[in-house]
């Protein structure tokens, strides 16, 4: 529709707006969504329309009550510039994500790092030491407000719990004014000490994992022992509520599992007071390699349904790559020089790529530690510089999309399980992305007062934990 594909129109399926012709006839016209992304505006119009408009952004003359809407909606105006960001020069993070271990203490089916599987790995303090000096260092330096120690991982990091809570304590000491900031991503399977712990040393908030319904939770989240570990996270998620402490709540969704995603949701949102409701299809690696994608057109129907529900609860949903009001070129931390520190003491920027023996290692990882006796670290620019490229305005396949800059390409690390080491050719979470952004639109839309929806223009950063990662 558009000049330059900034503005795009989208049919809407199975919707037909009604009303009349100059004569009195009534008829019916194709409804369309408009949405021109980088003017920050959206609304639903009928195929007329759509096609007048056309006509007076590509320059020609038409209805003059059509012109001063384009006008008025800032669609005759040049389209700011596009949101594309790139890291410069050597990298210098003021915050890092410690991948503290891989052993877990669950076996969850659909876990894509099959923790528990292989012999594990720790971390060491002095480890953490270099990768926490030198993200405090970097603060410091460039006038950072805070510097961020956050806690991931191909494991569960409170397993690795003397070096979790030692690391966090260095790191307050090392800073000295400097504020820190800490997070953590974790199972839920906390001991009473540990949540008091995370409720006053967290303040950035905890990412829990919990599928909804127990017996959902418990069939593809069992313990060592195989026994369910609902009990143990509603524990948490009940005292994390009481004191009145923000944590997300991440459901992972596998194929035979879609059907109960409505009530899944709404169990969730009836019983616990997270501030965020994520939803992810389960990643097809690890132990749930091979098993029924649930990457599907069902997906997306029992999403709907958990949104409508959520709404009762005054919540909207979160998928990881449909985030309206965001424009970016980056989906994650990956193309912006993301920290992350494996037990050995490497750099990877991929929550993902938590290990040397990742298949994409090569492509994820981009540093090393110096050696013993030595500070900082060690950077393979080349590789560096190949991860900044990955921004989506690199990705053909994502031209004309109208989602393009509120997904920003998606997970890159799911774009190589699926597509390999070519050029991107799209995957089944494109169109779960392009039909969820559209539900947001038009809900916006719908709260604008039916008929025209601004972006206030305010950037969204991504959550530390808040990706598409189980």
């Amino acid at each position: 529709m558009s000049s330059g594909s900034h503005i795009f129109a989208i049919p809407l399926e199975n919707e037909v707006h009604t009303g009349e012709t100059q004569d009195g006839r009534a008829h019916e016209d194709e409804a369309y969504l408009v949405y021109a992304p980088l003017h920050g505006v959206a609304f639903a119009s009928t195929k007329g329309l759509v096609a007048s408009l056309s006509g007076v952004l590509a320059g020609e003359d038409g209805d003059e009550s059509v012109v001063e809407f384009a006008r008025q909606t800032g669609l005759l105006d040049d389209p700011p510039p596009l949101p594309v960001t790139r890291q410069q020069g050597d990298p210098s993070p003021t915050e890092v994500t410690l991948f503290l271990t891989t052993a877990c203490n669950l076996r969850c089916t659909y876990c894509y790092a099959s923790a528990g599987d292989a012999p594990a790995t720790f971390m060491s303090m002095d480890v953490a030491k270099r990768g926490i000096d030198f993200v405090i260092d970097n603060a410091k330096r460039l006038g950072a407000p805070f510097a961020g120690v956050h806690f991931h991982g191909g494991g569960e990091p409170s397993v690795h719990w003397n070096l979790m809570t030692e690391a966090l304590a260095y790191a307050r000491e090392r800073a000295g004014d400097l504020r820190v900031i800490s997070s953590s991503a974790g199972n839920g399977v906390f001991t009473d000490r540990q949540i008091d712990w995370m409720i006053a040393n967290l303040d950035g908030g905890m990412s829990l994992s919990f599928d909804g319904l127990p017996e959902v939770h418990d069939k593809h989240r069992p313990t060592v022992r195989g026994t369910g570990s609902s009990g143990r996270v509603m524990h948490t998620m009940r005292r994390f509520t009481e004191a009145g402490y923000p944590y997300a709540v991440r459901l992972t969704v596998t194929a035979e599992q879609i059907p109960l995603l409505p009530d899944s949701v709404e169990f969730v949102l009836a019983n616990f007071t997270p501030a965020r409701v994520q939803v992810e299809p389960a990643y097809q690696l690890g132990r749930h390699e091979g098993e029924p994608d649930a990457e599907t057109t069902e997906f997306i129907d029992a999403y709907r349904e958990a949104q409508a529900r959520a709404a009762r609860y005054g919540h909207e949903l979160a998928y990881s790559a449909a985030r309206v009001g965001q424009l970016t070129n980056h989906f994650c931390g990956v193309t912006q020089d993301n920290f992350c520190i494996t037990p050995s003491g490497n750099v990877s920027a991929c929550f993902e790529a938590f290990s040397e023996d990742n298949e994409f290692a090569d492509v994820f990882f981009y540093g090393s530690s110096g050696p013993p006796g030595t500070d900082g670290y060690t950077f393979d620019m080349d590789a560096l510089d190949g991860l900044r490229d990955l921004g989506v305005e690199n990705r053909s396949f994502c031209d004309g999309c109208f989602a393009r800059w509120n997904c920003a390409g998606d997970c890159y690390h799911k774009s190589l399980a699926t597509n390999g080491r070519g050029e991107f050719a799209g995957s089944q979470r494109c169109h779960i992305t392009r039909e969820l952004v559209k539900d947001q639109l038009l809900a916006r839309i719908a709260d604008a007062g039916g008929l025209v929806w601004r972006d206030g223009r305010e950037d969204v950063p991504c959550a530390v934990h808040g990706g598409a990662h189980e």
